[in-house]
């Protein structure tokens, strides 16, 4: 049986990385004459356009195409046994299905630590060069358009500006409110707050401080005052694509800044973590469908069962998509709209498998 394990990884993950790698050549070579215009123009080297951009730019499509795929790999390699009748001997000879499924599942485990390993912990570090590369040559700056923008930099403090310009690091109509039991204790208001890069602070201009005491309060008026906040211009700088530049704990300290300031879209930055966890997962389900579909022999062969695959992957993607919409423009909470397509095709894994030819 070891050699038929051994045959079965090799067929399984030969067909999975050749699959993967000729998807990757034709994207790159369609993404090359894409935006060959605008390496042209912004004059990027060939040597930062291999080696800063498509280099860093395989792991992430990697990851992204893998659960696709490896029921792909899995559908088309076990068509083939079960057209030849391999399949049929293997069962004959006395080893149990089950037993069969062992290198295909050894395998499935093997690509979701992969994955797990490239989602959280490869990607972020390649995302950084690919995403430093766009910046610099593919896309235009980022100009932040927030308007009326309202955050707890820690507990009991929150700030309000009315406008930001990252351009210039320049917040205008800012205010600063200190709460203690509720009640409101310091209040700052200024026409506009300044980062100054070289001391590490905010420039806060023409400033009136209100502070305020059980039975009194007090007024202070000034020109210029410099302060510590915990609040960095960075942060207004920041899109949903930079959450693929944290890994694994730099999201999750990410996300509870983001829960303690209020964001509104924490939602979003849930189930981006729910996803770097659920889609290894969804290898595993997805093998051992592709298995239980492929491995009967039937009068269209490998395209009937091709066929049959490509419609239920598609259904998961598409099933996904749309609990993902519900979390982050619903109720629906953030691991329930990643993980519920798990969950489902999981049910339907099980189902295929009992009634799979034993």
């Amino acid at each position: 049986m070891k050699k038929i394990d051994i045959y079965i990884i090799k067929k399984f993950l030969g067909t999975f990385f050749f699959a993967i790698a000729l998807l990757i050549l034709i994207v790159i070579v369609f993404d090359i004459s894409e935006k060959i215009d605008d390496f042209l123009e912004k004059q990027a080297s060939l040597y930062q356009i291999l080696f800063e951009y498509y280099l860093n730019f395989i792991p992430y499509f990697v990851n992204l195409f893998s659960y696709l795929f490896t029921f792909i790999a899995v559908i088309f390699f076990t068509s083939k046994m079960a057209s030849n009748s391999e399949i049929v001997a293997i069962l004959s000879s006395g080893i149990s299905f089950r037993r069969f499924l062992f290198p295909y599942l050894l395998s499935a485990v093997f690509l979701g630590l992969m994955s797990f390993y490239l989602a959280n912990f490869l990607i972020p570090k390649t995302n950084k060069k690919m995403m430093a590369f766009e910046k610099t040559y593919l896309k235009n700056p980022y100009r932040n358009r927030d308007r009326n923008i309202h955050m707890q930099i820690k507990p009991g403090t929150f700030v309000y500006m009315e406008s930001y310009d990252n351009r210039s690091n320049t917040g205008y109509k800012f205010s600063l409110e200190q709460y203690k039991n509720n009640r409101l204790e310091y209040k700052l208001i200024s026409d506009r707050i300044l980062w100054d890069s070289v001391k590490g602070e905010w420039s806060i201009k023409n400033y009136t401080i209100r502070k305020i005491y059980d039975k009194d309060e007090k007024l202070i008026k000034g020109d210029v005052i410099d302060t510590l906040l915990n609040m960095y211009p960075q942060e207004f700088t920041f899109i949903l694509d930079d959450m693929k530049t944290m890994n694994f704990s730099e999201l999750r300290a990410f996300i509870e800044k983001e829960r303690l300031k209020g964001s509104k879209l924490i939602s979003e930055y849930e189930v981006e973590k729910h996803k770097r966890i659920a889609f290894p997962f969804a290898t595993i389900i997805l093998t051992l469908i592709g298995v239980s579909i492929s491995s009967r022999k039937v009068r269209g062969g490998i395209g009937m069962h091709l066929g049959f695959g490509l419609g239920i992957t598609f259904g998961f993607i598409l099933f996904q998509q749309v609990t993902t919409v519900f979390a982050t423009r619903g109720s629906m909470a953030p691991w329930l709209s990643v993980w519920i397509p798990n969950m489902i095709f999981g049910v339907v894994a099980i189902f295929l498998y009992r009634i799979a030819p034993k």
